[in-house]
């Protein structure tokens, strides 16, 4: 099973773990509310998870213009 770090704003793979088994507590997903687990991780039909982030870019960019918090997306 491979595991995904996509960034949420510019869609950009910021890591991959390749592994055949992994506990959700070696991931830290233990601490998500239901609703942020639906929001932030979905498995795709190889049964890959693929878990929303963000990059460092898109970090900077929301350091810089705090109003794009307010946005879905912001890269165009």
């Amino acid at each position: 099973m491979q595991i995904n770090y996509i960034c949420r704003h510019c869609q950009r793979q910021v890591g991959k773990l390749d592994r055949e088994r992994v506990e959700v507590s070696e991931l830290g997903l233990e601490c998500l509310s239901e609703d942020d687990h639906r929001e932030m991780i979905t498995y795709d039909r190889e049964g890959n998870m693929n878990i929303k982030t963000i990059c460092d870019s898109c970090e900077r960019s929301l350091q810089q213009h705090p109003h794009y918090h307010e946005l879905d997306f912001f890269i165009q």
